[in-house]
């Protein structure tokens, strides 16, 4: 099994982290298999993260220095891009690492070199806040297992755990080409296609841990001025943990998900925040009458479960998308709230 971190990859073989009551133990699963998205076709538009060489083609002149176009330096293909979010999540680590003192480490559900590293023991015992980042497009077959389940259901059994899922957007999953069409002008990103499902894995933990959720569509937030995104629309009064102390607003990102509450039972879980949306393009989420999208849910402890339950975007955690000091303050109350 390999982490990988701020230094980049290194072995499982490590000095477990001393758990404290102020010193949480912060880890990222990503569930994605590397070779599975950098092996995807080029020549297949959709269902795949952008190349490299695209992503300077569709940013110039961003990725112009020399790190990132020199092919001998950078790798252009799909996995360039792949390795930017590694490069991204660095300042969240560090800025994780200098709260609680321990460094956080990611764990990437097939790696590089192709070895798994199945959500086990191994990871949760070491662990008291796990991040998954739901970045797996559905087409290449990511499926939680049902050990896997069972041991997230071990580890929420833990007092003072907490779960945060991340399933990414679900762009085009209608058939109708002129729906997808649509939906790719409301968003405006030429580097998405118009087909990107993401997170089979996620919602298979989210299914077999029994959160009524589903994320869907990729909505570009409103903005204020200087392109800044616009204030979240939050509910204090449902936030009793303080998720949301000192947060004004997330960061910008074109396409991010709707996470659908499949629930009708009162108190399963709390939207405690919402996005508005850009209506300068039309969605066929807006033209049903919304004007704002789930963005930030809480499910607290219930019966056998100790643990927290949160759903927030990946992006969130990325540098890829800036931030300020309100995204701090996010970052900080989930790496310390107890």
């Amino acid at each position: 099994m390999s982490r990988a971190g701020t230094a980049r990859t290194y072995n499982q073989n490590h000095a477990p982290r001393a758990r404290t009551p102020d010193r949480r133990r912060v880890s990222i699963y990503v569930s994605w298999s590397y070779p599975a998205e950098a092996g995807r076709n080029p020549a297949e538009l959709d269902n795949r993260f952008s190349t490299m060489t695209e992503v300077r083609r569709g940013l110039w002149p961003a990725y112009e220095d020399p790190k990132w176009s020199d092919p001998l330096r950078f790798q252009q293909g799909v996995a360039g891009s792949l390795e930017l979010f590694f490069w991204a999540w660095v300042p969240f680590q560090q800025f994780v690492e200098e709260t609680t003192g321990h460094p956080v480490p990611v764990y990437q559900r097939i790696d590089q070199a192709g070895f798994p590293a199945p959500l086990d023991e191994r990871i949760l015992a070491d662990t008291d806040t796990l991040f998954v980042f739901g970045l797996d497009h559905m087409i290449t077959g990511q499926e939680a297992l049902p050990e896997e389940i069972e041991a997230l259901r071990a580890f929420l059994a833990r007092e003072d755990t907490c779960l945060v899922l991340g399933p990414h957007h679900d762009v085009g999953a209608s058939d109708d080409p002129a729906v997808r069409d649509i939906e790719y002008h409301h968003h405006g990103d030429p580097l998405v296609p118009r087909r990107q499902r993401f997170a089979g894995y996620v919602r298979d933990l989210m299914h077999g841990l029994g959160v009524p959720v589903e994320n869907r569509y990729g909505l570009r937030p409103a903005v204020r001025e200087k392109n800044r995104i616009a204030p979240l629309s939050t509910v204090r009064d449902l936030d009793a943990k303080g998720w949301l102390e000192g947060v004004t607003n997330f960061n910008f990102h074109k396409h991010l998900p709707h996470y659908a509450v499949t629930t009708d039972e009162p108190d399963v879980i709390h939207v405690l925040a919402r996005q508005p949306i850009d209506t300068s393009a039309p969605h066929p989420f807006t033209e049903a009458g919304n004007t704002e999208f789930n963005m930030f849910l809480w499910m607290p402890p219930s019966g056998d479960r100790a643990g927290d339950v949160l759903l927030a975007d990946s992006t969130i955690f990325s540098s890829l998308f800036g931030g300020d000091e309100s995204l701090q303050n996010f970052w900080r109350n989930l790496a310390t709230a107890p």
